[in-house]
């Protein structure tokens, strides 16, 4: 279990804060908008209605205790810059940022945030590289280059067990998994034949993999 602070309870920090639960961890969150607490108060471990432009809010916070700090204000510029800025400087362990534009990303990084949260323009990726799969199920983004997609087995290898499709040799990627209705297996055996009513779980650098998806 992980302590997180999240900082701006707007509709993306709200998520946040929720889902960071479900998870499994604690939660600190903070706004400086009562109503927005009073909503989220009962469904996380703490709450609290506070300015977090005010150095002496964020001290009484103790950030240092937090495994990450997640700032989600969006209305507010200078407010997030001024928030992550005075995070650092407090000491915490982990900081990130919201941010809308490519340029606001660079003053967040410039000022210390150790990650930078692109909200639409991340889901817009993602949204663009699963729906340009043919076949994909899932897809998860590992860096700017590598993936994890889940597809469904291609035709021309059902039948065929991993080391003759030549896997990693002919498609430079690797199959990490089976999945089933909804279990997944892990593929460990180089003999595992495929079959057609199986999907099958694959990381790879995106274009490896968008094209095998492509030819299939």
């Amino acid at each position: 279990m992980k302590s997180f602070l999240v900082i701006g309870l707007g509709r993306f920090g709200q998520h946040l804060a929720l889902k960071l639960m479900d998870l499994g961890n604690e939660v600190m969150a903070v706004d400086k908008e009562e109503d927005r607490v009073t909503r989220i108060a009962h469904l996380v471990t703490a709450s609290q209605i506070g300015d977090c432009q005010d150095e002496e809010v964020l001290k009484a916070l103790g950030v240092k205790n937090y495994d990450a700090c997640f700032v989600c204000v969006s209305a507010d510029f200078q407010c997030s810059l001024e928030v992550t800025c005075a995070l650092k400087e407090l000491g915490a362990q982990y900081v990130v940022a919201r941010a809308d534009r490519d340029k606001q990303a660079k003053f967040l990084k410039s000022i210390g945030a150790d990650e930078v949260i692109h909200t639409e323009m991340d889901m817009a990726h993602r949204i663009a590289v699963r729906f340009s799969a043919k076949g994909a199920f899932e897809y998860i983004e590992l860096t700017p280059e590598y993936a994890i997609f889940e597809i469904a087995t291609p035709k021309s290898w059902v039948g065929q067990s991993v080391s003759e499709v030549g896997v990693r040799r002919e498609y430079n990627i690797n199959v990490i998994g089976i999945k089933k209705d909804s279990d997944i297996t892990p593929l460990t055996k180089a003999g595992y034949v495929f079959s057609e009513s199986e999907h099958l779980i694959i990381a790879g650098s995106q274009k490896d993999a968008l094209r095998l998806m492509r030819i299939r």
